[in-house]
């Protein structure tokens, strides 16, 4: 998973905001169960994915009410959005390439 999360915690949020744990749902729910994202990884790279402008935060309310750290994606997020969707889609096309040589 190693390089992935940039990708998929901003993917997360383009349908609109999430605290953490709804972030971790939904990079699960879009992967089909195939990355299943811990908090010990989650929040240093969006603490970090913040400190680049890249997701913005507030303070908001979990589903169960209670007081939770939300996050979206600004305007500084789509570039690199774009940037890292097209990266992992050559390095996806490199690989398939790859497997398919015999």
């Amino acid at each position: 998973m190693q390089g992935t999360l940039d990708l998929l915690i901003l993917k997360s949020l383009v349908a609109g905001e999430r605290h953490g744990l709804g972030i971790s749902r939904r990079i699960q729910q879009i992967t089909g169960g195939t990355f299943l994202v811990e908090p010990g990884s989650l929040f240093p790279a969006v603490q970090r994915m913040e400190e680049e402008s890249w997701v913005s935060s507030f303070w908001g309310e979990s589903e169960n009410n209670r007081r939770a750290k939300c996050y979206r994606l600004p305007k500084a997020g789509l570039k690199p959005l774009e940037a890292e969707t097209k990266r992992w889609g050559r390095i996806s096309w490199a690989i398939a390439q790859a497997l398919e040589t015999s």
